[in-house]
């Protein structure tokens, strides 16, 4: 089964400094036809104003990765990292048994545009841990990268979590399979452009669900950028 839902008709806040996207029920946007899709919990599209960003704050028990589209992003926190993520890297924060940081939009005079995503680990308590890459596009054209993972296979960024993070980008004729196992979940998020999965067209902030499928195709891309979450049921 393949469900589309819409980018219009994710929940969305306007903070001024912050707009936001919410792909499941988030702060202020509660729906509980969306509260995840299986151990993927949050999937915000975020525009951080420059200078703005979220003050020193904490997570316990989570898998939360960040992936930046422009500008860029500082990071601060309690483990001894200060970082500043740039477009085409990867930051995977394991919260685990209690972490605090802060994030701001640290290019002075641009907007920095990211997803942040929540995944569910499959172990709690663990120390928390922190690891960033970058993933260049030539390794992510006409084909899916394996961005994170958890057993960090390929050079991917390892969390503590039954999942798979997929990152492509598409354009013209090129086409790619994906194999699945029809015991668990999938979740395609078209981060920008057009694509059609498994025959149903796309559009930048539309995702498809999928349960119960053995193959996730994507083709006809145009200027198209996604991500593929293989996912616990």
């Amino acid at each position: 089964m393949l469900t589309v839902r819409k980018s219009k008709d994710r929940g969305y806040a306007d903070h001024g400094w912050l707009k936001s996207f919410h792909s499941f029920s988030f702060a202020g946007y509660f729906d509980l036809r969306h509260m995840g899709w299986g151990n993927l919990r949050v999937i915000n599209e975020d525009w951080i104003a420059p200078g703005m960003g979220f003050g020193t704050h904490g997570h316990r028990d989570m898998e939360i990765l960040t992936y930046v589209l422009s500008g860029s992003l500082a990071h601060k926190d309690s483990m001894g990292n200060v970082e500043t993520i740039a477009p085409g890297e990867v930051q995977r924060m394991s919260a685990g048994s209690g972490v605090q940081h802060s994030e701001f939009s640290h290019a002075p005079n641009e907007t920095t545009h990211l997803l942040q995503i929540w995944i569910e680990p499959n172990v709690k308590g663990v120390t928390p841990g922190y690891e960033q890459k970058i993933f260049f596009a030539a390794q992510k054209q006409g084909t899916l990268c394996l961005i994170a993972s958890n057993d960090g296979a390929h050079g991917s960024v390892t969390m503590h979590a039954d999942a798979r993070l997929y990152s492509g980008l598409f354009d013209g004729e090129q086409t790619f399979d994906l194999t699945l196992d029809a015991h668990r979940k999938c979740y395609v998020h078209l981060v920008r452009g057009e694509l059609v999965v498994n025959g149903e067209p796309l559009t930048t902030g539309d995702a498809a669900l999928l349960d119960g499928e053995h193959l996730v195709q994507l083709s006809r891309g145009i200027d198209a950028e996604v991500l593929v979450f293989d996912l616990q049921s």
